[in-house]
């Protein structure tokens, strides 16, 4: 699938939200705390939302970004085969995001693989979703995982579950950079 065909429907779709809302692009910025003209950028698909700005929009509109991403995709197959999954890329952050789930409303978990180059970190200002039941499985490199107070250290083989309530980030390892699997599931 094309990286840029999925950038342009994810603008499309995030115009979409807001207008739905009757929101002015001004009252998303309040909302969110993104600039006006950011925003109006996004929308017009002249440039990527990072993972940090996505998640804001995803907390303003009350969507997991799996959710969001899932609905900017085509075809509503029970098989998605490699070549048929998403892949969303941040390459401020060096977040790469494939949903490996096939786009669904009427499941409650979704299956992503994430990977961050190495060093690369992303930080979430809230939850999407409070309470969100996340699991997350590292298959490569070494990640550390902060939600507010708590923090863990993975490596390679390590599981690891949570309910999401608050500031959260995802920090590679220096040199190895990290390859996981997470499930999210939507309360």
């Amino acid at each position: 699938m094309q990286i840029q065909d999925t950038e342009q429907r994810l603008a499309a779709r995030l115009a979409e939200l807001r207008l739905q809302r009757g929101w002015s692009l001004d009252e998303l910025s309040i909302a969110t705390g993104i600039s006006r003209a950011s925003l109006s950028r996004i929308e017009r698909s002249e440039t990527s939302p990072t993972a940090a700005l996505l998640n804001r929009l995803c907390v303003a509109y009350g969507l997991t970004m799996s959710r969001l991403l899932s609905e900017v995709e085509e075809g509503v197959d029970l098989l998605l085969t490699r070549d048929q999954q998403p892949v969303w890329q941040d390459e401020t952050s060096g977040f790469h995001r494939r949903n490996v789930s096939p786009p669904a409303t009427h499941f409650r978990c979704e299956l992503v693989e994430g990977k961050l180059r190495p060093g690369a970190r992303i930080d979430y200002d809230a939850p999407p979703l409070h309470g969100m039941e996340q699991h997350i499985w590292l298959r490569e490199g070494e990640l550390t995982v902060s939600m507010d107070s708590q923090q863990w250290t993975m490596k390679a083989g390590d599981s690891l579950r949570f309910h999401l309530t608050g500031k959260s980030s995802f920090a590679a390892h220096l040199t190895e950079g990290a390859r996981y699997l997470l499930v999210v599931c939507k309360p």
